[in-house]
């Protein structure tokens, strides 16, 4: 008995019931430790396809990185659920719509089945082929010019965030270093001219039971 198909159907179950706690958990932080169960389930498909490079990279890029910062900003941001169910209602009919079409679209793509070329299954029983560097051969050769247009995009996003979150704190002081450059010592020192240091006058004599005489 082939347990390949008994590993995917038990697979795509979890990953299904996952991706609808996402959307329907209350918690934030509950949201995101499903979408990070989410994640594994799609690395453990990716592995049953052969596909050992892609699970390795989700698991490693999105759980062990993406997914840790969404939890630290979310429990540093201190998320009310109520502020987030608030539109919940007035944007479902949207959702519900957009939800129907990536069904139907998915539907579509299943009953047609996948079609392997002639080339893939021939890489795929060849002995000592390694997906890493085809996938690597592929990327930058054929695909070379939409992976620098989405590494400019990427940057330019990151750049953007940066920005949009620097805020100036009030309690740091700033000092601009051009300011330091163009300084001029009549700018910072002033010079006082001041009298004569005069000794001090001398103190009333005292008498021996300690008065003083006028």
């Amino acid at each position: 008995m082939d347990v390949q198909p008994l590993l995917f159907y038990a697979f795509s179950a979890i990953l299904m019931f996952a991706a609808f706690r996402v959307v329907t958990a209350r918690n934030p932080v509950h949201a995101a430790l499903f979408l990070v169960l989410s994640f594994f389930q799609a690395a453990m498909l990716w592995m049953l396809l052969k596909a050992e490079f892609l699970a390795i990279t989700l698991v490693l890029v999105y759980v062990g990185a993406v997914m840790v910062l969404f939890l630290f900003v979310v429990m540093m941001m201190d998320i009310a659920g109520d502020t987030l169910r608030s539109g919940f209602w007035k944007h479902f009919p949207l959702a519900a719509f957009v939800g129907v079409l990536i069904a139907l679209e998915m539907a579509m793509v299943l009953m047609g089945g996948f079609r392997v070329s002639e080339a893939s299954a021939m890489a795929q029983s060849a002995p000592g082929i390694s997906n890493t560097r085809e996938l690597g051969r592929l990327l930058y050769s054929q695909y070379v010019y939409p992976l620098e247009i989405a590494a400019a995009i990427l940057l330019v996003a990151m750049i953007a965030a940066i920005a949009l979150t620097l805020r100036k704190r009030k309690d740091s002081k700033f000092v601009s270093p051009s300011d330091q450059v163009r300084v001029r010592a009549r700018d910072r020192l002033t010079v006082v001219q001041l009298d004569a240091t005069q000794p001090a006058p001398d103190a009333a004599p005292s008498s021996a039971n300690g008065e003083t005489k006028a």
